[in-house]
């Protein structure tokens, strides 16, 4: 029964998550704490892991199923692999739960208020760990549960996804005290405590979305481009044409709002070729893109390209920002991607898994290369821009390290993404309320572009502007002007330091259990 338990409480939390929107599933960390710190017998530390495991697995399992869509874009070769690939996702990532209930259980906190800190603490551990070990992997991370824009979010200014989470899972432990630990004096106070933690964020959030930013005269008008093709339309070289003239048709088409845009954004991927033959002068395509921008406007494009080596060629996932003058496309920056998605932009491990069949989605030479670290793109006639590529979305902290350059802070951020892997599943919807949490960190707003939905453009308090999102499988354009940024929050000042506080109550928390297990 405890098993059953353990995976129902990972699969409720996931379910409380974005597109499901199931916020009572919340309780499940409060269900796993209890079922964790009820570990007897002869070997309680096992049983702990075993329980956190399963709760794990469940967990990714259904905020991950959607990776196996990637797999079936190409299924003659790499279909075979979704199933292997989803298992070994949610059951690698459920360890880290796994190692949270370990952890727990052999500190073994005795009183109320001390467990509720040590498995918030155990849990936002792991959680940390996996969103930096190896590359790392933060996707729906326990505090980005809130949906983007709603009020609870808004906490993330403060103290980032990672301090939300923290606050969320002691919120919701305490709440589940009086049933998971007895109903006593102390466990109702710690009820009350987690009910006041949770009215705190709700309040903290109405308080900050009752000011909204100030209008900025004069914005930038922004196009999201998307074309609505799919992943594996790209891999077929007498569909090109049609590719390129539907992101054309779009690009020239007239204005939505009675405003040209200044700034076109084309998504990630938009095009299947190297950038250098696609931009090259005497190329059709250079001439094609020319011919459907306005004079002076610019435009921002997803694609890859090549740098020859002596030995190799390197490949990397770019963003371009060109503008037409005259007749003619210049380059004005450019920005290389600098998180990799694991098996999807390189194969770790190549030289083991190559010779097993095993082979990254992505069919670029050997596969990406990484950037350096992120920075803004200064453009003339643009505000200044933090690019983050897809995976990059996922990272919380990356723009404010981008600020700490000579450039100094971007204005906006720019997420182009290529979710056509994904086809009409939760992940789209999932990628654009994680993303979005970057926009709240920053106190930024955010435009999204991704070839096949969901785009947006999203204001610095992670909410969609009206008409402003286009959602899974539209084809059309999105015309807006870009938001303003407000103020640099705290977590763009400071980074994780409040969430590293937290963790030090948790820490102060192991005191009298370490000195227990050591007597």
């Amino acid at each position: 029964m405890a098993a059953w338990l353990s995976l129902l409480a990972g699969a409720v939390c996931a379910l409380a998550h974005p597109p499901f929107g199931f916020l009572p599933g919340l309780f499940g960390y409060g269900l796993l704490l209890a079922l964790v710190d009820r570990t007897e017998g002869d070997r309680p530390i096992r049983l702990a892991f075993w329980r956190g495991f399963l709760g794990g697995s469940a967990y990714f399992l259904i905020g991950c199923w959607w990776v196996a869509e990637a797999f079936f874009v190409d299924a003659a070769e790499q279909g075979w692999m979704a199933p292997i690939a989803v298992a070994a996702l949610g059951l690698g990532l459920g360890l880290f739960w796994g190692a949270a209930g370990a952890l727990y259980r052999w500190l073994r906190p005795s009183d109320s208020l001390l467990k509720v800190l040590v498995f918030t603490g155990a849990l936002c551990l792991l959680e940390w760990l996996r969103g930096h070990v190896l590359t790392g992997f933060p996707w729906n991370l326990p505090g980005e549960t809130w949906k983007a824009g709603s009020a609870p979010s808004q906490v993330a200014a403060l103290v980032g996804a990672y301090g939300l989470s923290w606050l969320t899972i002691a919120a919701v432990c305490a709440l589940a005290a009086p049933f998971a630990f007895g109903r006593r004096t102390s466990t109702w106070a710690l009820f009350a405590a987690g009910a006041l933690l949770i009215g705190a964020l709700y309040a903290y959030g109405a308080q900050r979305l009752a000011h909204p930013a100030p209008v900025r005269p004069n914005a930038s008008w922004v196009r999201v481009v998307q074309a609505n093709v799919r992943q594996e339309a790209k891999y077929d070289v007498d569909k090109f044409q049609s590719i390129v003239d539907r992101y054309l048709r779009l690009t020239a088409s007239p204005a939505t709002k009675g405003h040209m845009p200044e700034i076109v954004i084309w998504p990630e991927g938009a095009l299947p070729v190297a950038a250098g033959d696609l931009l090259r002068p005497t190329a059709w395509t250079s001439a094609a893109i020319a011919h459907a921008l306005q004079p002076g406007q610019l435009l921002l494009l997803g694609a890859y390209r090549q740098d020859e080596h002596a030995t190799r060629i390197i490949y990397y996932n770019s963003l371009f920002a060109l503008r037409r003058d005259g007749q003619d496309l210049t380059p004005l920056g450019m920005y290389d991607k600098f998180r990799l998605v694991p098996f999807g932009e390189y194969l770790p491990l190549e030289g083991l898994l190559s010779p097993l069949g095993v082979k990254k989605l992505v069919h670029v030479g050997d596969g990406f290369s990484p950037g350096p670290k992120p920075t803004p793109l200064f453009v003339p006639g643009m505000p200044a821009v933090q690019p983050l590529i897809c995976y990059e979305s996922l990272f919380p902290g990356l723009t404010r390290d981008g600020a700490s350059g000579e450039g100094g802070r971007a204005q906006w951020i720019v997420n182009v993404s290529n979710d056509a892997w994904f086809g009409q599943t939760s992940g789209p919807w999932q990628s654009l309320n994680l993303s979005s949490y970057r926009a709240i960190e920053e106190g930024l707003p955010m435009v999204r572009a991704t070839p096949t939905g969901v785009s947006a453009v999203v204001d610095a308090y992670g909410r969609p502007e009206p008409g402003a999102l286009l959602k899974l499988g539209a084809f059309g354009v999105i015309d807006a002007p870009l938001p303003p940024p407000l103020p640099a929050t705290p977590f763009a000042r400071f980074g994780e330091s409040a969430f590293w506080i937290l963790m030090g109550l948790s820490a102060t928390a192991l005191i009298p259990a370490v000195r227990r297990t050591r007597s």
